[in-house]
């Protein structure tokens, strides 16, 4: 449990999904390919301490952003979702808007898109793209950077162009763990040190690194090199559960990030309750959306 026993915790990064409903074209791995719903989630949650969630879009899909919506609004544990608005469209808002107005709307707290994905790596400096950034701003919401090293120029001339917008890189990036390097990611990263308005998940780290042979001292630069630019004020811990299962189950995810924060000495109760509930309950403004606190078993 967190030293402050106020503080409720936040598993900032997960998803649900069911390829019998809907298709991942990302999903390969034959461990992953069932469905992954809110019954498999809350007794991982309870084990471990966690109060809520926040449950994150996985396939550029509307349909999949309303059904999220409507699992928020009846999974006492999920209280915020980050969706998949389309950002090229020039009536995204309109979309945005409805959602918002939609019952169980009030749960949407961010947007993302599989930025990494895209082939052209200014994808987010397009006009339509920053038009809409801009509309989210305006809007309240969060903006989840989903990129690889390949798209961060990008993604710092946008993070400095909107200081009115709230970002949260995802899964620090993508930072080339399995190989070791770390040079290239490191410099850019630091682009946003002295952006407040751009935060950044602990999360994601274990799929990065050698599925089979990882193990916390492989991390451990990373997220040093995380702490030095972001400070336990702007890193929440994520889990990516389900997409961490074929390297690490929920726990040695969680146990993980914990022993890395404790060995680089900077597992403080202040930093404790940051990096694992204040950040996430801040940036994505959870206060009114989250539920009575939960004891681990």
């Amino acid at each position: 449990m967190t030293p402050y026993a106020t503080t409720r915790r936040i598993d900032s990064h997960h998803h649900f999904w069911d390829p019998a409903t809907r298709e991942y074209p990302w999903l390969t791995d034959p461990a992953l390919q069932r469905a992954f719903g809110p019954a498999d989630l809350e007794p991982l949650l309870r084990a471990n301490g966690i109060d809520a969630t926040i449950l994150v879009q996985t396939v550029p899909d509307i349909d999949e952003t309303r059904e999220f919506l409507e699992i928020a609004g009846t999974t006492p544990f999920v209280a915020g979702v980050v969706g998949w608005l389309d950002l090229t469209d020039p009536h995204m808002i309109g979309t945005m808007t409805a959602l918002r107005d939609g019952e169980h709307g009030h749960h949407l707290v961010g947007v993302r898109h599989q930025v990494h994905d895209e082939a052209d790596p200014d994808w987010l400096l397009a006009d339509t793209v920053q038009s809409n950034l801009n509309g989210l701003a305006h809007a309240g919401l969060v903006y989840d950077l989903l990129v690889r090293p390949r798209e961060l120029p990008a993604a710092i001339t946008t993070t400095r162009d909107f200081p009115h917008l709230r970002f949260v890189i995802d899964h620090l990036a993508k930072p080339p763990i399995a190989s070791g390097e770390i040079a290239e990611w490191s410099a850019l990263m630091h682009e946003f040190a002295g952006l407040e308005h751009v935060a950044c998940k602990l999360s994601g780290l274990v799929t990065e690194a050698d599925p089979e042979t990882w193990t916390a001292h492989d991390l451990t630069p990373y997220v040093a090199t995380a702490l030095e630019i972001f400070g336990p004020d702007r890193l929440m811990f994520g889990s990516d559960w389900p997409v961490c299962l074929p390297a690490a189950g929920y726990d040695r995810v969680t146990d993980t990030l914990r022993t890395v924060l404790d060995e680089l000495g900077v597992l403080t109760a202040e930093a404790d309750a940051a990096i694992f509930g204040l950040t996430a309950i801040r940036v994505y403004r959870l206060d009114d959306l989250l539920p009575s606190p939960v004891a681990a078993d």
